[in-house]
C-alpha cells in the first residue's frame, strides 16, 4: 500500500512541485494551503504523514500541530519550513512533531521520512489495538 501524505503550506507553487515529485514516487498526495482546510481534510480522510509549514496566514504551524494531535495523536506530523529556529524546532518536538526540516529539502530524504512516518503510525495503531483487545479480554468473565 502506498503512503498517503497531506502537504500543508501557503506557497501554492511549492505544494504543486512537491506533490508532483512525491506522486512520481507512487505516493498519494493531498494538499491544503492553510491549517483550517487541513483539519477539515483530516476529519474526513486518513493520512500516514502530514507535512506542515511553520508560518502560514491564520492558524500557524504550531497551533495547527496542537489541533492535529488533539484530533489524532498517532498521526505523524513533520514540519517543513523555510523559517526554522532552534526554539521553534524544540517546541514542535515537545508538542509531538516527528521531525523538523528546513526548505529546501532533498526529495530522497523527504521520501525516507514519509516511509518512517508510516511505519511509526502503524506501530502506534497496532499497540493501541493490542491494548484495547487486552482490556476487552480482561473485562470478560468467562
Amino acid at each position: 500500500m502506498n503512503e498517503k501524505v497531506l502537504l500543508v503550506d501557503d506557497e501554492v507553487e511549492f505544494l504543486e512541485a512537491m506533490s508532483e515529485r512525491l506522486r512520481l514516487r507512487d505516493m498519494e498526495v493531498k494538499t491544503a494551503t492553510n491549517a483550517e482546510d487541513a483539519l477539515a481534510m483530516l476529519g474526513e480522510e486518513q493520512f500516514d504523514a502530514v507535512f506542515l509549514d511553520l508560518q502560514m496566514p491564520g492558524t500557524d504551524g504550531i497551533k495547527g500541530l496542537k489541533m492535529i494531535k488533539n484530533m489524532n495523536p498517532n498521526l505523524q506530523v513533520i514540519f517543513l519550513t523555510g523559517h526554522a529556529t532552534v526554539e521553534k524546532g524544540i517546541q514542535a518536538m515537545k508538542l509531538g512533531a516527528m521531525d523538523f526540516m528546513e526548505k529546501p529539502v532533498d526529495i530522497n530524504v523527504l521520501s525516507e521520512k514519509i516511509h518512517k512516518a508510516k511505519a511509526r503510525k502503524m506501530l502506534l495503531v497496532g499497540k493501541e489495538a493490542e491494548a484495547r483487545i487486552s482490556e476487552i479480554l480482561s473485562s470478560k468473565t468467562w
